[in-house]
């Protein structure tokens, strides 16, 4: 390991002892409360041999020194009284002896050392009160239950981890060209990206947003958006037409150059699939969907619906279907923002408040395309 940010240095693993691995990061979704079930597991098997070990190998940032100091912040604010092990590491190496032999793409994801220091189980932490108590017991590893595990996380897992594998030099060559703002070289990466996997949204994303509203080439960029739009309605896919739809509408995108009219048009049929696909009426989640939706009535002069679609947004993250609280934490200010800047006035939601303003809610920023994570 790199470093140990919580806990004392783990020189190897103990016999006789079981060890939870566990690879996370500080921007993947379960976050605390995932913390809170591992910490609850430590104290449980504690006097029965088990350390666990979380290790963050995965922190977005641009050196190492920042990435660390940015995780010891984080820690010290949503887990100041942990009673594992945090280890840091920026270099890839722990990604390149766990991670990629064992076809394992997701975060989190849990690697369980029994006392014969072997690997009796690999998979996500939700499963790990169902097996702990057989690993502790040394029944877990050669049972049909472990093998019958392995054999269905492999089915799933070892496809994407293939695919990870071919979409990472592309991924590579784009995200360096767009640190250099150099868009013809990220657009030549992307479109190597398209070629190998045609279906691929990310790729797709980044394709028009590259065209549209970086190197703004409207002729080329116009034709892509169409067929995107068309794509998303085919697959009635609300993660695509959400996509597609902030190609069109989100504020940190340049959108002055887009022939009104047409925008407006694929921003109405993509608005009304995704209604149709998630009514007002429903208890499906809206956070994500309804705030883009929200701005395509807002720019078309119907604030009033715009007004609307954000209030049923917020009501959904206190609806039937639960919002973890670190989503919920996530989503919540743009939601407030957005409704501020409709209204025109301050809006609350409990203790948090935003007022009106002119910039983007969040203070987010235009991105190319979103790393597949």
């Amino acid at each position: 390991m790199e470093d140990w940010l919580r806990g004392d240095a783990l020189a190897n693993f103990q016999p006789g002892k079981v060890y939870i691995v566990e690879f996370w990061a500080t921007w993947c979704q379960p976050g605390v409360g995932e913390m809170l079930h591992l910490m609850r597991l430590q104290e449980k098997y504690r006097d029965s041999g088990l350390e666990v070990v979380a290790v963050a190998a995965n922190e977005d940032a641009p050196t190492a020194v920042e990435a660390r100091t940015k995780l010891d912040a984080w820690l010290t604010e949503k887990c100041s009284n942990l009673n594992y092990r945090i280890a840091f590491d920026y270099t890839g190496e722990m990604n390149k002896l766990w991670m990629e032999p064992s076809f394992s793409a997701g975060l989190p994801t849990s690697f369980v050392v029994d006392r014969d220091g072997q690997i009796a189980f690999i998979g996500h932490p939700s499963q790990l009160d169902q097996i702990l108590p057989e690993v502790l017991n040394g029944s877990w590893r050669t049972s049909d239950k472990a093998k019958a595990a392995d054999t269905e996380r492999m089915a799933k897992s070892e496809p994407m981890a293939r695919e990870l594998a071919l979409k990472k030099p592309i991924d590579d060559k784009f995200w360096a060209a767009v640190k250099l703002e150099d868009w013809k070289t990220a657009l030549w990466a992307i479109e190597e990206g398209i070629a190998l996997m045609p279906d691929d949204n990310n790729f797709r994303l980044a394709h028009a947003h590259l065209l549209l509203h970086k190197i703004q080439d409207m002729w080329t960029g116009l034709p892509v958006m169409r067929q995107l739009v068309r794509d998303a309605i085919d697959k009635n896919s609300e993660d695509w037409m959400v996509s597609a739809l902030d190609q069109l509408f989100h504020p940190a995108n340049d959108r002055s150059r887009l022939p009104p009219a047409e925008r407006f048009a694929m921003g109405k049929e993509l608005s009304e699939h995704i209604l149709a696909l998630n009514p007002p009426q429903g208890d499906s989640l809206k956070y994500r969907s309804y705030p883009a939706v929200a701005r395509y009535y807002h720019d078309n002069g119907n604030n009033d619906r715009a007004i609307e679609l954000v209030e049923l947004a917020l009501k959904s993250l206190d609806g039937p279907e639960p919002v973890p609280g670190e989503l919920k934490e996530q989503h919540l200010p743009d939601l407030l923002q957005a409704l501020a800047n409709y209204r025109g006035g301050k809006v609350c939601y409990g203790a948090l408040c935003a007022a009106p303003q002119n910039r983007l809610p969040g203070g987010a920023k235009a991105r190319p395309g979103e790393k597949n994570t």
